[in-house]
């Protein structure tokens, strides 16, 4: 009895010793995560501190923005439309008939009169038959006097004498018709003006039609554009009208509003206009592209900006104002920026002119807008600054 409790009670000492013994290493397991969780949250705290001051900081930092003064300037309203030249009197000359080039009597480029004969095709026998009908036409006539004579001695009747004046006016014609043959094969200049370049050579077939060159007079040269309907009430004809072409750079020609079409294209709502301007020394040329602009109304005076300084939103338009803020962290004056909607009227070149919301002389952003808020911290920096030319002439690169 005494063997058999002994045994119970070692059994029993064996069976606790064992849980202890794991209790210790899982102990120690739970304080080992315990550590590396707390670094992580703690490195993470840290970083999330870190980047809060610096976000602060950032925040806290100068917008550098450019700027300028907003000032009052003339502003003459004006239309503005494209249009394209066009000679006053332009044509391609040809041939009215069929045939071999025999004389060719110009050169490219020439400058020549009205009248003068610029093209001969081979005539053939064409003077020859000319000389034929009129040799039938002087017989005709010949006959007509005898036969006049012979009827005043009542040898001939009435009839005779009628028949004769038939036979004679029909001679004439076929003269005439022979001549106007030759004149087809005849090429004259219509009208004075300048000679293109010459598209045929001596000796070349040419059929009816066919150009041989072209003649434009010059000199006054017009500008057709179209304008919409809405400006037909401030056009009117005898109108001062200005043109800039880019192949003249800083040039502007002066002219006159000729004429108006009598009817708007309906599908595009607009009217034709057609300007005439002055061309002694022909430096413009037939098919040239053309800015025309034309002043309507009294010169007026507005808050001009540039057009860079006007943020769109669906809110209405804006811009940003430079106003005293307060100080820095140092202690010295700083400056920030309000954002105000305004009201916009007509652009010119880079500009535009406000109608309402800005005042003369305040500073008003016109760069580096997208990083702007209201009360956001700025420092100007206008080393580069945007456009602002009312009448800009790029490069025609």
């Amino acid at each position: 009895m005494v063997n058999t409790m002994e045994s119970r009670t070692g059994d029993d000492g064996s069976n606790m010793a064992k849980p202890r013994a794991l209790i210790k290493p899982l102990i120690i397991m739970v304080l080992i995560v315990a550590l590396v969780l707390g670094g992580i949250f703690s490195w993470q705290g840290f970083i999330g501190s870190m980047m809060k001051k610096g976000m602060g900081a950032a925040a806290s930092a100068p917008q550098t923005v450019s700027t300028i003064a907003a000032a009052e300037d003339r502003w003459q309203p004006q239309l503005q439309a494209t249009g394209t030249l066009r000679a006053v009197r332009g044509a391609d000359l040809s041939a009215q008939a069929s045939g071999v080039v025999d004389e060719i009597a110009f050169d490219s480029g020439n400058d020549v009169p009205a009248g003068k004969t610029l093209l001969r095709l081979k005539p053939n026998d064409d003077y020859a038959k000319l000389e034929q009908l009129r040799a039938a036409a002087e017989l005709a006539d010949q006959t007509l006097k005898r036969d006049k004579e012979q009827l005043e001695a009542q040898a001939i009747s009435q009839s005779v004498i009628d028949s004769d004046v038939s036979n004679a006016k029909s001679a004439h014609a076929q003269v005439s018709a022979q001549q106007a043959l030759i004149d087809e094969k005849i090429v004259k200049a219509p009208f004075a003006g300048r000679l293109g370049i010459r598209q045929v050579d001596q000796g070349q077939y040419l059929t009816a039609g066919t150009t041989v060159v072209t003649l434009q007079a010059l000199d006054p040269i017009l500008i057709d554009f179209y304008v919409p309907q809405q400006a037909l009430s401030q056009l009117k004809v005898g109108q001062s009208v200005g043109a800039t072409v880019d192949t003249y750079a800083g040039a502007t020609f002066s002219g006159v509003l000729e004429s108006i079409n009598s009817k708007v294209d309906p599908a595009s709502r607009n009217v034709q206009v057609r300007a005439s301007f002055r061309n002694a020394d022909l430096r413009l040329v037939p098919g040239m592209f053309a800015t025309v602009r034309i002043d309507s109304g009294a010169p007026q005076s507005h808050i001009t900006l540039p057009q860079t300084a006007i943020t769109h939103n669906p809110y209405g338009d804006a811009v940003y104002v430079v106003e005293p803020g307060g100080v820095d962290a140092q202690g010295k004056p700083r400056s920030v920026v309000q954002q105000r909607f305004v009201t916009l009227g007509a652009t010119r070149g880079d500009q535009i002119a406000v109608l309402s919301g800005v005042k003369k002389g305040e500073v008003i952003v016109t760069g580096g807008q997208m990083k702007l808020r209201n009360g956001v911290p700025v420092t100007a920096n206008n080393s580069l600054t945007p456009a602002d030319d009312a009448h800009p002439n790029p490069p025609n690169e």
